[in-house]
């Protein structure tokens, strides 16, 4: 893999640097025929899709996806569909797990791709000491066997989430035997996998070219080349479409993309996504205070902010349920009431004229409007007698800090669930034994825990709703929204809308 060094890529300026190929030397290609570039709105910490805060970034799955393959497949409708393995699931008392391996397919460096690589990989996924954000899942089976291209396994704990999981956050395969030669630090180098791209050259903050797997098991993707261009702020973004300099971004103002898909030469999609905006509360000092939670709960105008910041692009909520996942359930309302906000503080001593005062951190141009709803937010809590902070960082920080329980009293963040598992949304960001969640207390873990084994599917979503319901009462998170993404792209261009919200180049072709 070749790079340019940062002084050379920052010569080419901060939203433009793509700009032809230079004899003799390693450039990124201007926009062609063959090649497409995608102004990214995140950087890329780590080509591990595996371990550390990266990994449970739902916006970076589409440049994971690009260069590996996950155990199980997932259309852009969300639907399971086949990926290194063809088949899978549990023996009838659900003691043991069984996996059937595609055949056929390498790795970008020409080896073989075999049943012992899955093995591999989950086994390292499950060990504590790999980094594996979702270890306490992968560790729930274990004394896997092969026999031809069959994997069985036993299973530690029932998870019923165990094989949705492979279609999600680091349910990707690595090469057991590439990896063991060159470790950690030599696959950050040269990452290698069985995807539909391969590595070409990275240049960390500034961009990712990828090169077409002309040996890809899914067929050769539509374009020769990829370029993904790291532009976390969003004016830029908005400049790298509307000059031509990018093929297609995501995540812009809402503004900016309404004026923009009516541009000659460009279009525009936008669709609800599993992505939920809402604001994580941290057990500590004033947050233990019920009527301050509630509080800043009802003080929050979701329908204006939607309206006004958003143009009408997303679906309050009031749980971390959306409508697409299992356990949503409608009859759960926060309402709006800023009168009864005010009676609540007051009960516990605080008014405008005596505010409550804490701390709310959020990312800025990460997500469409999210600084700014923020700054909503806060003066919406002023009236009613909340005096918040906004502290501003990016969103790798928030994973650091939200993994050492240190978020604070609020911090903003959107949340992903691609398979529409209550656990995967309530459980992980409300279970205290989870490192994704901020709110760690015992009345919650008591409810949660046992949902987790639970083997009756109605029993176990029942249970899920009574305890969403529960948090809710308690004003233990704050749910704001649903998002709508929007993308903007050159009209030579078609793009297929990915629920998850994962820009995969596989899903842009020409027009």
């Amino acid at each position: 893999m070749t790079t340019l060094t940062r002084r050379e890529a920052l010569s080419f300026g901060a939203a433009a640097f793509i700009t032809g190929v230079l004899a003799g030397r390693t450039s990124v290609e201007a926009a062609e025929a063959g090649t497409l570039t995608i102004a990214f709105n995140v950087n890329l910490p780590s080509f591990d899709p595996t371990t550390g805060p990266s990994a449970v970034n739902p916006t970076i799955q589409a440049i994971y996806r690009s260069v590996f393959d996950q155990y199980i497949g997932q259309g852009p409708d969300l639907k399971f569909q086949p990926g290194l393995l063809t088949a899978w699931g549990w023996n009838d008392d659900k003691t043991k797990v069984w996996m059937d391996v595609r055949e056929g397919v390498t790795w970008h460096d020409g080896s073989k791709f075999t049943p012992d690589d899955i093995v591999w990989s989950l086994e390292r996924a499950a060990k504590q000491e790999t980094g594996n954000p979702i270890q306490f899942i992968w560790s729930t089976a274990n004394n896997y066997k092969v026999e031809g291209n069959r994997i069985t396994g036993d299973v530690v704990r029932f998870e019923p989430t165990y094989f949705k999981w492979m279609a999600f956050l680091t349910g990707y395969v690595l090469p057991k035997d590439y990896y063991s030669k060159v470790g950690a630090e030599g696959f950050e180098k040269k990452p290698v996998g069985t995807g539909p791209y391969m590595v070409d050259a990275y240049e960390g903050n500034s961009y990712l070219r990828l090169k077409a797997n002309p040996k890809y098991f899914g067929g050769k993707p539509a374009f020769d080349t990829v370029i993904f261009k790291f532009v976390p702020d969003t004016t830029s973004r908005v400049a790298e479409i509307e000059s031509g300099s990018s093929d297609v971004t995501l995540e812009i103002p809402y503004e900016d993309f309404d004026r923009l898909k009516k541009k000659s030469g460009l279009a525009g999609v936008a669709t609800p996504i599993s992505d939920i905006g809402m604001i994580f509360i941290t057990n500590v000092d004033p947050m233990l205070d019920k009527n301050v939670r509630l509080a800043a709960n009802m003080a929050i105008d979701k329908e204006a902010i939607i309206k006004r910041l958003l143009r009408g692009y997303g679906k309050p909520l009031s749980t971390l349920e959306a409508p697409e996942y299992e356990a949503y359930d409608a009859s759960i309302k926060i309402p709006y009431d800023p009168e009864q906000a005010r009676k609540l503080l007051a009960a516990s001593g605080y008014s405008p004229e005596k505010p409550v005062k804490f701390s709310i951190k959020t990312t800025r141009g990460f997500k469409p409007k999210d600084y700014e709803m923020i700054q909503a937010i806060v003066g919406m809590w002023r009236k009613v007698g909340i005096d918040a902070d906004i502290e501003v960082y990016e969103i790798a920080k928030h994973y650091e800090l939200r993994a050492a329980h240190q978020l604070g009293p609020a911090a903003f963040y959107n949340w992903g669930n691609a398979i529409g598992d209550p656990t995967t949304s309530t459980g992980f960001a409300m279970f205290g034994p989870s490192p994704h969640s901020a709110w760690k207390t015992k009345d919650v873990d008591d409810m949660l825990g046992p949902l987790w084994v639970e083997k009756d599917e109605a029993k176990r979503i029942a249970g899920w709703k009574a305890a969403i319901k529960y948090i809710a009462e308690q004003g233990y998170v704050i749910p704001l929204l649903q998002y709508v993404q929007p993308i903007v792209y050159k009209s030579s261009l078609k793009v297929t809308p990915n629920v998850s919200g994962a820009l995969q180049p596989t899903l842009v072709s020409k027009a």
